[in-house]
Parts: C-alpha cells; sequence; structure tokens
C-alpha cells in the first residue's frame, strides 16, 4: 500500500523517512535500535525521490525504510552485536541481505537491538539494556492487565519482545520501519514476532545469503524476515533469495520473485499436527487457539490429520549440544588482534587474548563457550557432538517422512504462553530460558525447513499470540500462500499504541505512516 501510495504521490520517500525517524525518536524507550543512521537514511530516501520524479523506481521496495538486526555487517554504520566485544566496529562491507536491500531502494534506518551476539530468547541480554515490548504500551494491554490508578505498574509490568531478534520485531510492531532483518538459529525471528504480534519468516536454509552476517551457529542459521503482514514477508522475501557466489551452502537455482494468490479453496490442502507439540508448559490459552485454528482449517474443507515427529523429544538438547559447539569455534576469531575490542593487558599474547574475552563477552556468549569446547574435547566429541549429529540426523528424517506421507503443511504453537513480564523473565537464567522458549521452534532449523509465525489473537491479558506453520523446503511459495488464507481468516487486531508518560503526541503519524 506504501509503495502504491509512493507512485502515486501522496506521499515522498523522504517524507515517509522524516515520519519513522520521528517515530523512533518517541518510541526511544523502547530501546529497540543501537544505531540509527538519520542522516545516511535521509540521504538514500532523497535518492529514491530523484527516481520516483523520473518515473524509474527501482521496485517495490524503494522508498520504503527498513531496519536491520545489529548482527549483520553494515558498511559505515557500526556494527556491535550488542556486545562490549564490537563496539565501534565499522564493517568494511555490507552483508548480502543488506547491499540487496540498498539495491531495491530500501531506505535503512538503522541497526536494532539483540541479546548480546544473539545468544538469548528475549532480547534481554544485551549491553544496551533489554528491549521492551510496545504491547506493553497498548490499549488492549492496559485495560486488561494494568490497574487504572498505577501508573507506577507501567514501568514494573513492561512485558519482553522474545528474541534473539527482539528489535528488529519491536520497530516493525510499533510503526517505525515497514520491515526489519533478524537472523534465525532456533526460533531468534519467530518467537519475537509471536510475542511482538508481527509476522516473523525463516526460509529454508541456504535459500537466503548468510554472507555478512556475524555467525552464530552456521550450520542453522538463516536470515529472517519480520513484517506487519504474509504479502510484505514475500515481497521482501523475492528481492533477498537466491544464490550468492559469496556462500557456498545458497541453491545454485535462480530464484523467481513470486506473488501469493489468494487462495479460496483449501480442500486440496493437508494440515498436519505433530502430536510432539503438546508440549510440557504449553499455556491452556495456547492449546485452545491451536485447537480453533485446526477446526477453522477442517470447517473450510483442508484435511487435517495427527502426525508424528518421534524425536522431537530429544530435539531441544541435541540443539543445544550443536549450537555450544559451533558458537565455540565461531567466537574464536574474537581474540583482540584483528578487529574489535582489545584488552590493555600487555603481559603476554594469552594474558592479552584471556583479558580480551573475559572483558569483550557476557557470562552467557562465555558460558557457551566453555561448554562448547567441553563437548569438543577428544575424550567427549564422539559421546556429545558427533550423537548430536546423528540424532539431528533423525529429527530431519522425521520431517522428511511426514512430508512424503503427503502432508503439505505442519500447525504448530510457536511459543508456549504469550509475553512475561521482564521482571519475571529475569527471574531464571538464560540458559533455562532460551530451553524453554526454543522447544517449538528449534527443529525447524535442524532441519533446515521453511517456517513463519503468523500472528492469531490476543491472549487474556491483551498480548499478542502467534502460531506457527512450517513447511516443505524451498516450498516458501504454498507456505506463505497458506500462511496468507490463515491470516485473512484470523484477522488480527492492530496495536492500539499509548504512549509513554508525556509522549501522548507521539503517534499521531501512527495511520499516515502505516
Amino acid at each position: 500500500q506504501v509503495s502504491a501510495a509512493l507512485k502515486e504521490g501522496h506521499v515522498t520517500p523522504t517524507e515517509l523517512c522524516q515520519r519513522c525517524l520521528s517515530l523512533i525518536k518517541s518510541t526511544k524507550f523502547l530501546n529497540a535500535y543501537i544505531t540509527v543512521a538519520e542522516e545516511t537514511a535521509l540521504k538514500q530516501a532523497e535518492e529514491s525521490e530523484k527516481r520516483y520524479r523520473r518515473g524509474q523506481p527501482l521496485g517495490v521496495l524503494d522508498g520504503i525504510p527498513v531496519a536491520v538486526k545489529d548482527n549483520f555487517n553494515t558498511a559505515g554504520i557500526e556494527t556491535t552485536c550488542a556486545s562490549n566485544m564490537l563496539k565501534g566496529y565499522i564493517s568494511p562491507y555490507n552483508a548480502t541481505v543488506v547491499q540487496k536491500l540498498l539495491d531495491q531502494g530500501a531506505v535503512l534506518l538503522g541497526k536494532t537491538n539483540l541479546d548480546e551476539f544473539a545468544m538469548g530468547s528475549g532480547s534481554t541480554d544485551g549491553v544496551f539494556g533489554p528491549v521492551r515490548n510496545p504491547w506493553s504500551y497498548s490499549r488492549q494491554y492496559k485495560e486488561k492487565s494494568l490497574p487504572k490508578s498505577h501508573s507506577e505498574d507501567e514501568e514494573s509490568n513492561w512485558v519482553i519482545t522474545g528474541g534473539s531478534s527482539g528489535g528488529s520485531a519491536a520497530a516493525v510492531s510499533s510503526f517505525t520501519c515497514f520491515a526489519a532483518l533478524g537472523s534465525d538459529t532456533g526460533g531468534s525471528t519467530r518467537n519475537p514476532a509471536a510475542h511482538c504480534g508481527v509476522v516473523g519468516l525463516k526460509p529454508t536454509y541456504g535459500l537466503i545469503s548468510r554472507h555478512g552476517l556475524i555467525p552464530l551457529v552456521n550450520s542453522m542459521d538463516v536470515p529472517g524476515i519480520l513484517t506487519r503482514c504474509v504479502d510484505d514477508a514475500a515481497v521482501v522475501l523475492g528481492s533477498l533469495a537466491g544464490h550468492d557466489p559469496k556462500d557456498s551452502t545458497t541453491i545454485q537455482d535462480n530464484f523467481k520473485p513470486f506473488e501469493l494468490p489468494n487462495l479460496t479453496d483449501v480442500s486440496k490442502l493437508s494440515i498436519g499436527i505433530p502430536k510432539e507439540y503438546h508440549a510440557l508448559g504449553l499455556s491452556s490459552e495456547i492449546l485452545d487457539l491451536w485447537s480453533k485454528a485446526t477446526d477453522l482449517f477442517e470447517n473450510a474443507g483442508a484435511k487435517v490429520i495427527e502426525v508424528s515427529l518421534p524425536h522431537t523429544r530429544y530435539s531441544i538438547v541435541c540443539y543445544h549440544v550443536l549450537c555450544a559447539a559451533e558458537v565455540a569455534s565461531n567466537m574464536a576469531r574474537f581474540d583482540g588482534l584483528e578487529y574489535g575490542h582489545r584488552s590493555d593487558m600487555n603481559k603476554s599474547t594469552e594474558s592479552m587474548y584471556a583479558a580480551t574475552r573475559r572483558e569483550g563477552f557476557n557470562d552467557v556468549v562465555r558460558g557457551r563457550i566453555l561448554s562448547g569446547n567441553y563437548f569438543l574435547l577428544k575424550q567427549n566429541y564422539e559421546n556429545y557432538f558427533i550423537k548430536a549429529q546423528k540424532v539431528r540426523r533423525l529429527i530431519a528424517n522425521d520431517f522428511v517422512k511426514v512430508f512424503g506421507g503427503g502432508v503439505d503443511v505442519l500447525l504448530t504453537p510457536t511459543t508456549l504462553s504469550d509475553a512475561v513480564p521482564y521482571m519475571e523473565f529475569i527471574k531464571e537464567d538464560n540458559r533455562t530460558r532460551s530451553a524453554q522458549d526454543d522447544i517449538l521452534t528449534q527443529a525447524a532449523n535442524m532441519a533446515g525447513l521453511p517456517a513463519i509465525n503468523v500472528p492469531t489473537g490476543l491472549s487474556e491479558r491483551g498480548l499478542p499470540v502467534g502460531l506457527q506453520f512450517i513447511g516443505r523446503p524451498f516450498q516458501e511459495k504454498q507456505l506463505l500462500t497458506v500462511a496468507k488464507w490463515f491470516e485473512k481468516q484470523v484477522k488480527f487486531p492492530i496495536i492500539q499504541l499509548e504512549m509513554k508518560r508525556n509522549d501522548h503526541g507521539a503517534f499521531q503519524h501512527q495511520k499516515s505512516a502505516s
């Protein structure tokens, strides 16, 4: 819609960019952005405006304000991974996905907040502080959860965004940009998308280039896409997907961007409901929503069948072994020699390494490095790493069998519950939280499958709840078409943001900007 408005001259790219920048300022308390590239963004908007005046826009994304998670390299803009280790680091090149967005004329507003090095499921563990969920300041949440008289409760009752791409999800949810990039290793795009009431797409492994995404787990990392509707996710995917000579794991075939059809007949669809996803700790609200969604498909004529993915119960343990092992390997590059933080300790090279890593990494990162190196020790390698790889193959085979049996798409919950208040979330450590929060999402990463979170409804507390669709590898068009049909049926409500403290006028541009 906004692309059409730009083409018709109802709004100019510069006006749109300025509105978004003003919204970023008035929602600063959400802590969604680490760096706002105001000057660069306005220059890019100006260039876009010239192209529109000439009647030669580069495509649908020309002039559209976007944000990027701060673990993607951006030339000329700081890339920190929300860590002291990379504070002040400016990359000499753009990540492939960032470059592709810029080549399409998108306007890069800035870099969004995350858990340090994307290790976490709350966006609470970065050095720049936690991200606040915009729904904490929505009329829907306030009316149902906060006592009318206690305005100080707003301070203690704000809820988390989920993670680790919480900054990107909050940025899209609060209307400060139209699309954002996240990364997804075990659910880091879909989890915050569910908590912030936005669409979060994790494409098939290898469909989008990882070049320039600072790696967490090379064999599972995928750039994720966060938007406010499924159609937008398809547009962004069309701009990013395809082979990249700089990433040998990308597909060799050319990717043809697609427009999503309006599905009217779902009678030929087969929807699988994995019984193992009735996980321990799944809230009754989400179970009820999942059941209603199943009925929705059934009543519309789709074939709904219960399926089994028997190795799912080993999945989270297997995921954490492999994740820690690859983290230990990937973090070895941060030694204080080539880039990033360097300690003043100069007794010896070894003491400089140790001090640099002690000062640069937080406890969560150091803990994963330690456990990863433990799993990779010669005497443990067979028992942990190799065994986890074998279990990973069994998990992937479960999906192959189910899809081979005629199922088109799997329907599961995305999270165990709605977003929890920050004060409650930090009572448990990062490792425990991640194990709980990734339980429904990480199997898709282990198998390299495409998956999408679709906002489905509001909980009793007035907070968003989403459901997840998992598709066959490289069948994004089918997955997104089903997701679009479902999105149309559930009619998820628009967030009614009410500003904090004295900023009540800050959302006056909400309608025109969105």
